[in-house]
């Protein structure tokens, strides 16, 4: 006698115990994930990210303060374009600051080509130019002579060290996880877009409302009289 009451209870518990899912179904918004999907689309469109197009502007700079720095150096040193001529026809590695200004430009051309032009999304690229920096630097300070000119021996070496540095720790640690990281909420809210179209495909299409069938006239009259 007793074990209807428990069976009832126990649907009783069972169908409360459903309830947050139903409601954790209902409170998904359509609406907001095809917004939020949108918004990646149009990011996808511009072809680089914020964060990517910040790195290309660093290389840039890169460039330009060592081609500034490389200026000031060929007018302390007697004039420009006799200083040129020394350092770039006359080239000596042990006196001439020429190559680290092409190492500059080597470092923009392939970063710019890659991550720029091609969009790469790993680190391949960036480790290459920074070892081939600092192989190269850590060479000519030791093998060339140009502590024995001034401060600039001392600047241009270790600014192109520093700078190349930071761009490979720009992007190992900013541009690549932060596009990772964009990249899994877009497929995320792909994927809970097309879950609530199913839960709720009433809400993406607009044309599905309709009309009821009219009454026929006297209908009311006649049901009361059969009744």
């Amino acid at each position: 006698m007793n074990r209807v009451p428990e069976d009832a209870e126990h649907a009783h518990s069972s169908s409360v115990e459903s309830c947050p899912s139903l409601r954790d179904v209902h409170s998904i918004n359509p609406a907001q994930l095809v917004a939020r999907i949108e918004s990646y689309e149009g990011r996808e469109k511009k072809g680089i990210s914020d964060v990517r197009r910040t790195f290309c502007l660093f290389v840039t700079f890169d460039l330009l303060f060592i081609t500034l720095l490389w200026i000031i150096e060929l007018n302390v040193k007697g004039g420009i374009e006799t200083t040129l001529e020394k350092e770039v026809l006359h080239y000596h590695y042990s006196s001439s600051y020429f190559d680290i200004f092409l190492l500059a430009v080597f470092r923009f051309k392939v970063l710019i080509l890659a991550y720029a032009m091609c969009r790469l999304r790993h680190w391949w690229a960036i480790a290459f130019t920074t070892a081939v920096t600092s192989a190269f630097l850590l060479a000519k300070v030791i093998i060339s002579q140009l502590f024995s000119q001034g401060a600039f021996g001392y600047v241009l070496p270790i600014i192109s060290f520093i700078l190349a540095w930071i761009e490979t720790w720009f992007l190992d640690f900013k541009v690549l996880p932060q596009e990772a990281e964009e990249e899994n909420r877009f497929l995320i809210a792909q994927d809970a877009s097309e879950r609530a179209a199913l839960l709720h495909p009433g809400v993406f299409s607009d044309r599905q409302f309709y009309s009821p069938p009219e009454s026929v006239a006297g209908s009311d009259e006649e049901s009361e009289e059969k009744q």
